[in-house]
């Protein structure tokens, strides 16, 4: 059955192996810097870029040591021995062996182990051979498991060489040995020009250029700019890019990612081109000291690791103090200390779970596969169940609850009231731009269709193009219609259109701008600003005398159109998704580096009410005590730095809460690692995916509301398996105390235990398979010792009564009372201990009644049949002398069925009241 297991893990993750060649190739951010001075903590690295961003430009360069023309190769060489390479440090894999002993090394294989080496000291050989068996089986099977994820999630890293453009200078004593290196020819004079060098032997000081498509290799401060567009949706999770220029303009500002002249590690540009002096390399950048602080954060056991580390603790006391008892009771009434020792290290056997590893290793692997068919990889099986309790989810905006993408979605007049003409002005405008579309362009084209209205491509030609720049903020095109006149169209900021304004379009008319009229626009382009929306102004004038050649100086008396503004839409399969994940009580809170009427807008748009929007701002002021209240009273939080994020998970999982966190930013790492489940996505940055123990192949709530009920589903199957060994074993240990006491011989030889216990396991091996009540994965489920504890005391005695039954039919029905036929006795109880012990998983494995409300997997009906007959087979079969026992007469088997009833019965009864006093688990 596991070797099925483990080959339709091989087939799944060969499968998801096969479907991410499929998925774009991100750029492998796994680099960061040394600056030689050892990782700066994240406080000082922010002042220390704020400070160079206000810097004068040659006072800059030259406390680098640097040039406007950059550093000689010299220099360069000198620096980077001293600094080391644009490396970002990384956790390293962890060794086989250390896997390995990480697999094998829980409380419970431990104590088995132990179990196993007194059991081979007293040659009890048979205890050695199934506790031996099911410690290999359970650390084999999780270490093949997570070693077959791993690679999964391995195969999803694109490991690619990356190169920068930058600027080297010659000095006389090396022009001619630099450019021959460079060109291959010798010159007498090199001058300062661009290089192709690998990003990791960048140092600080060097002068490079970037250009649209460039991933940005380090920390860099911007010398001069042209229309420069950088994404940094990485670090931020903000969908549109945002600009850059040489100077920084508001000296109070002083976070990194608002910095104007400060570029970061990770970024990419989208537009345009400039130059720019490296500040720091390695882990000495931003995203080095994050991509440290994931390496160095210690995530503590999670929600998993703790749990069941508690109930194997309680079960492990519980064997302690039962083992000792019956030896000192059989060893002084029965006078056979040697015996006894034999008869109590059977029953500590017998009293540990030790199918626990295994049924825990194969529920969570079978798991893993059923994930793995639902688009998500599961890099450590501990996650599966972490999904399952999960009770709180952060997550960030772009590309979760939204599509990560920017739509057209409005396009009115300037009173707010959608039209087309604005939407034909603004066509014609994205249509006739020669320089790099943006996103705001593509979101135009695609909205009014390739051609635009109907004829409206063939009724005009473009005339001329005055580009766009940040000065103005805005860019015109000048087109002509079939009659010759032309028409100039300007698009850009609202301010800046509105300044070359002087009339506006109304009800069809041109009308004066007046002061009333002029507020009334910026009204209502403020009320769309407030609803999330990014706005951009559309204008218009018909330029007279018509010529071939515009400039700057031809943007004056436009009349104003009004208005297009952009979002990125929330996905339609979002609002289904919270609901879903909200029924199975799980909330959710966003966490963004977007600005706040943008989160709140989608939340809205979604269907998740926000009960307030907290600032990174107010984050950064408040105490851990004051910001624990609000995150526990606010859903949206905005404006976040990645070590704000981190804190609020922590304080949520302070809280008693279980945590998952849903990112896939360089910003997203160190919450992603804090969490008790980190999530990403197989596009991720790779540091996100280091971080994470779950990958989704698809960025959708959807999958992971999959993920949290498969979650569910497998921690009730683990919780069967202890609760019914916890509850079974307490009333066999009850029992066995009640008749050493009272009977003259051991009630049970150690051999009947242990073969009883190999049986009784082999029937549980099925458990992983069976089905599971929907009430069971409405709520999140987590460990719960006390709730273990009182089941096992409440269910245990059951089993006991109906022992003590036994124990009567024996002695009085049979007159199996004395030494002389103790073989009768004992194969009576082996006979009623194996088959009570086998059913009652189906009456504790649903609240409902067993057989009839609720059925289990046939895979477990089946084998409770087989080990059952069994079970009855032993004793009247060719095996019965072997293993000291006799057969049973036929009142015996009349009887039989009526013990078991009484037992089925009496169980249920107890389990309605059980149901109605605390609830099912």
């Amino acid at each position: 059955m596991h070797i099925t297991i483990l080959k339709n893990l091989f087939a799944n993750f060969l499968q998801v192996r096969r479907m991410t060649r499929h998925f774009s190739r991100r750029v492998m951010l796994d680099s960061v810097v040394r600056t030689g001075v050892g990782r700066e903590a994240p406080g000082a690295l922010s002042r220390n870029l704020a400070a160079a961003a206000l810097e004068d430009r040659d006072a800059l360069l030259a406390r680098l040591g640097s040039h406007i023309d950059g550093l000689t190769e010299r220099q360069a060489e000198a620096i980077r021995a001293r600094v080391g390479l644009n490396e970002v440090g990384h956790e390293k894999p962890m060794s086989w062996w250390r896997h390995l002993w990480h697999c094998y090394c829980n409380p419970f294989n431990l104590l088995l182990t132990l179990l196993t080496a007194i059991s081979w000291w007293t040659d009890d050989l048979e205890a050695v051979t199934v506790i031996g068996t099911m410690v290999a089986l359970s650390t084999v099977l999780r270490f093949w498991q997570e070693a077959r994820s791993s690679r999964a999630a391995d195969a999803l890293k694109a490991l690619v060489g990356n190169t920068a453009t930058v600027v080297r200078r010659a000095s006389a004593a090396d022009a001619a040995p630099q450019a021959e290196a460079y060109f291959g020819v010798s010159l007498a004079v090199a001058p300062p020009r661009g290089v192709e060098v690998p990003v990791r032997m960048l140092v600080p000081g060097d002068v490079v250029r970037l250009a649209a498509g460039d991933m940005v290799p380090a920390d860099c401060r911007v010398l001069s700019a042209k229309d420069l567009f950088v994404a940094q949706a990485a670090m931020t999770g903000e969908s549109l890019p945002v600009e850059k220029f040489a100077v920084h303009s508001d000296a109070s500002v002083r976070n990194p990612l608002e910095l104007d002249d400060i570029l970061l590690m990770g970024t990419n540009v989208v537009s345009g081109s400039a130059a720019a002096v490296v500040l720091g390399t390695g882990d000495g950048t931003y995203f080095g000291v994050l991509a440290g602080r994931v390496q160095a954060v210690d995530r503590g056991p999670t929600a998993f690791q703790a749990g069941v580390n508690r109930v194997s603790w309680l079960l492990i006391r519980f064997m302690l103090v039962m083992a000792p008892l019956v030896l000192l009771i059989n060893g002084y009434t029965k006078g056979d200390w040697g015996e006894a020792l034999l008869f109590a290290l059977s029953v500590a056997v017998g009293l540990t779970p030790e199918m626990l590893p295994m049924i825990a290793t194969s529920t969570l692997a079978k798991g893993a596969v059923a994930l793995s068919r639902r688009k998500v990889v599961v890099k450590r099986l501990d996650a599966i169940q972490n999904l399952g309790a999960m009770d709180v989810l952060c997550t960030d905006k772009t590309g979760t609850l939204t599509e990560d993408r920017i739509v057209l979605e409005r396009h009115a007049d300037a009173w707010g009231e959608t039209s087309d003409r604005v939407l034909e002005l603004a066509w014609l405008n994205s249509r006739h731009q020669t320089g790099l579309r943006n996103l705001l362009d593509e979101a135009v084209l695609a909205r009014a269709g390739s051609g635009g209205a109907p004829g409206l491509a063939a009724a005009y030609a473009k005339v001329d193009e005055i580009p766009f720049d940040f000065e103005r903020r805005r860019m015109s095109v000048v087109v002509a219609d079939a009659d010759g006149r032309h028409l100039l169209i300007t698009k850009g900021a609202v301010e800046e259109v509105l300044q070359a304004c002087d009339r506006v379009l109304h009800d069809g008319a041109e009308a004066p701008l007046t002061p009333g009229r002029l507020a009334r626009v910026r009204a209502v382009a403020s009320a769309l600003n407030d609803e999330g929306l990014r706005v951009v102004a559309v204008a218009y004038r018909e330029p007279e005398p018509a010529r071939g050649a515009y400039g700057v100086a031809d943007e004056r008396g436009l009349v104003l159109a009004g208005t297009i503004a952009f979002l990125d839409p929330p996905k339609a399969s979002t609002p289904e998704a919270l609901a879903a994940l909200a029924a199975h009580g799980v909330a959710v809170k966003v966490l963004t580096g977007d600005n706040e009427r943008v989160a709140a807008k989608v939340c809205r748009d979604v269907g998740l009410a926000p009960r307030g929007v907290l600032l990174g701002g107010d984050v950064e002021n408040m105490d851990d005590a004051a910001l624990a209240e609000a995150v526990a009273s606010h859903d949206v939080f905005a404006r976040l730095t990645p070590a704000h994020k981190e804190r609020i998970v922590r304080l949520l999982k302070a809280g008693g809460h279980v945590v998952g966190f849903l990112g896939d930013g360089i910003n997203d790492a160190p919450a992603l690692r804090a969490a008790d489940v980190g999530i990403s996505v197989d596009t991720a940055v790779d540091i996100a995916r280091e971080a994470a123990d779950v990958i989704l192949l698809e960025k959708s709530l959807m999958v992971l509301e999959a993920g949290v009920t498969e979650g569910r589903r497998t921690f009730a199957n683990m919780l069967k398996y202890i609760k019914m060994t916890a509850s079974s074993n307490f009333g066999n240990v009850f029992s066995v105390l009640v008749a050493s006491a009272f009977i003259p011989f051991l009630p049970m030889l150690p051999i009947h235990l242990l073969v009883q216990n190999l049986l009784y396991d082999v029937s549980q091996a099925a458990i992983p398979f069976d089905r599971v009540d929907e009430e069971q994965v409405r709520r999140p489920q987590r460990w719960q010792p006390g709730e273990i504890g009182r089941f096992m005391l409440f269910f245990g005695p059951v089993s006991s009564v109906f022992d003590i039954l036994t124990f009567a039919m024996m002695w009085f029905v049979f007159g199996a009372g004395t030494p002389a036929r103790q073989t009768l006795f004992q194969s009576g109880w082996f006979v009623v201990g194996l088959l009570t012990q086998t059913l009652v998983v189906h009456m504790i494995r649903t609240a409902k009644v067993p057989f009839v409300q609720s059925r289990a997997a046939w895979p477990l009906l089946a084998m409770t049949g087989v080990i059952m007959a069994a079970g009855l087979f032993l004793p009247m079969g060719p095996l019965a002398p072997g293993l000291r026992l006799q057969a049973l007469p036929p009142l015996y088997f009349a009887l039989l069925p009526l013990i078991l009833l009484g037992y089925m019965g009496l169980t249920q009864w107890m389990k309605g009241f059980y149901v109605r006093r605390w609830g099912w688990q």
